[in-house]
């Protein structure tokens, strides 16, 4: 159940594919004969494993970013994630010079952490409550999704 209301058009994602078409890779669309006759049905695989950061969070938070005001691409997003979407959300703040923070929880896979992660602070409001960022959350976010 989605913790706000969230509808997302068509025109929405056409716009989103204009915004990101830039900066995420085209990536194939593959079948598979065997898993069409195992199934009874023709499947579709769309490889996301060969976008940017090896997942189609990027595409997300890319939009995400793109559709900041002036004035919160200044003060920065702060963005929760043990895993692609961290990776995704730095990725593309970086390229759309945007400061960010990546929030891990304690307990997150050391695979998974920087390598300065005991520094990291442990609450997200500790973080954004001195100034006012933009939180960007991995899912339930129209312009992520």
């Amino acid at each position: 159940m989605p913790l706000l209301p969230m509808t997302v058009s068509a025109d929405d994602v056409r716009e989103a594919a204009n915004i990101i078409k830039a900066a995420a890779h085209r990536t194939p669309v593959l079948t598979s004969t065997q898993a069409n006759a195992l199934t009874g049905a023709s499947l579709f695989f769309k490889c996301e494993n060969y976008q940017r950061i090896g997942a189609f969070k990027f595409r997300g938070a890319y939009n995400a970013i793109s559709h900041l005001t002036p004035e919160q691409k200044k003060n920065g997003v702060v963005a929760f994630s043990s895993g692609n979407h961290a990776q995704a959300m730095a990725l593309a703040a970086r390229e759309l010079n945007v400061p960010v923070t990546i929030v891990m929880p304690h307990d997150a896979p050391r695979l998974n952490s920087p390598p300065h992660a005991d520094t990291v602070p442990k609450s997200l409001f500790t973080i954004a409550k001195p100034k006012i960022v933009k939180r960007s959350p991995p899912i339930w976010q129209p312009s992520v999704v």
